[in-house]
């Protein structure tokens, strides 16, 4: 059976893995409020994100996503779902609150935009950059 997807922050393409090996899927995205109040996320950002959310074949919910991705699939008769891997610790407990109610998880990987083992600030672009640029932009 076909699974719901799960579009998250991490990975907001049109080539999204899940998207392209289940066309035509039911697919969602969750605005986390617990995530946006505790990063304070800029208005900036927030825009951005929805103006690429857009361009998707997506529904948007807000709220706890794990509560949303729960009840997505229960409207949509399904019992799996397929996203993309996180780094994030957030991603990993939300993936357990799935599992616990049953839900299987189909995790697809990413080639990484940066090889970096060191510590990264996800919660603002500028400060992720700062260190990105200086792997990614290597000269030769």
């Amino acid at each position: 059976m076909t699974p719901i997807i799960w579009l998250h922050g991490d990975c907001l393409s049109p080539y999204h893995p899940a998207l392209l090996a289940y066309p035509g899927a039911a697919a969602v995205f969750v605005w986390d409020e617990a995530l946006l109040a505790e990063w304070r996320i800029s208005l900036k950002r927030i825009v951005f994100m929805y103006e690429c959310l857009l361009e998707l074949p997506v529904t948007i919910r807000r709220g706890d996503p794990a509560a949303e991705i729960i009840n997505f699939a229960a409207r949509h008769d399904r019992r799996a779902i397929a996203t993309t891997i996180s780094p994030s610790p957030r991603f990993g407990r939300i993936c357990d609150q799935l599992r616990a109610q049953g839900l299987a998880i189909e995790l697809f990987e990413l080639e990484p935009f940066l090889r970096y083992a060191g510590p990264l600030d996800l919660r603002r672009f500028s400060h992720y950059w700062q260190t990105a640029r200086r792997h990614v932009l290597k000269k030769s």
